[in-house]
């Protein structure tokens, strides 16, 4: 077993997802999700209530199934691929309407050229380390996606490990010993530590590596992760308007790149 499928034997990401700062990174990654959808659907010109089932969907590091799931049930043709057993087994008891099979990111050999619509690449990019890693993922990504579709993909940011490992949990002064953090507190992440972080120009590298264009890039969570304790004592309506809040500013520039995660859509040629 590898040290990050014994860490998805523990973490539950269902729960992470279902709490109040979870919502938010969900419920607004939602709704760029469906737009692109929608997308879809006019370049195919799929008109009627049984469209959805024309429009494919692929969730790359797809967990427990929180996006795959609800998307099936929703009628769309959604292909699952889980690196880790664990998280495979649990997607696969929760919806059999959802085409799920382990692979891994880095080589999605199972899967045809050009055969999806939308493409999500959410987890994986957490968990990869060192450029050439990320780009084979997003080449692969960009492989499986149809010619003129779109591909999301989900960074954990570089600012927000700095401040809450660095200083809110007071590691700082080790990680600037131990070199994890450079002058100008870029992380640099050992794999022993499973997540890897990333800034906006990093991204862009990627990118025109990748020969892909953004379309736009977007915060989910915004400032949710910072203030879990003050979003948990917020009541309904004041948790909806905070909801309503990151929508309107989740593609402001000067908030991008300050959030845990970044969601960077992107259009295959």
């Amino acid at each position: 077993m590898t040290e990050l499928e014994a860490y998805y034997n523990k973490f539950n990401e269902e729960k992470r997802l279902d709490s109040r700062h979870g919502q938010v990174e969900y419920r607004v990654s939602m709704k760029y999700i469906h737009a692109y959808l929608d997308e879809a659907a006019g370049r195919m010109d799929a008109v009627g209530t049984d469209y959805r089932h024309q429009i494919r969907l692929l969730d790359i590091g797809a967990g427990t199934g929180r996006y795959s799931v609800a998307l099936a049930a929703e009628g769309y043709d959604v292909t699952a691929v889980e690196l880790v057993r664990y998280n495979l087994g649990v997607l696969k008891k929760k919806a059999s309407s959802v085409k799920a099979i382990q692979g891994n990111a880095l080589n999605l050999k199972k899967l045809d050229s050009e055969s999806f619509d939308v493409t999500l690449l959410f987890g994986p990019m957490y968990h990869l380390f060192g450029f050439e890693h990320k780009l084979r993922a997003l080449c692969e990504a960009k492989r499986v996606t149809k010619s003129g579709g779109v591909i999301l993909v989900a960074y954990c940011m570089n600012e927000y490990g700095v401040i809450t490992y660095g200083f809110k949990e007071r590691h700082v002064l080790s990680c600037m010993e131990e070199n994890r953090f450079t002058e100008d507190f870029k992380t640099i992440s050992p794999p022993d530590q499973l997540y890897d972080y990333m800034r906006i120009e990093d991204i862009d590298a990627l990118n025109e590596a990748a020969g892909l264009g953004r379309i736009k890039i977007l915060s989910p969570d915004g400032p949710a992760n910072y203030m879990r304790p003050f979003l948990n004592q917020l009541n309904d309506e004041e948790f909806e308007l905070f909801v309503r809040y990151q929508m309107a500013v989740c593609e402001r520039a000067d908030l991008i790149g300050a959030g845990a995660h970044t969601v960077d859509i992107l259009r295959r040629d």
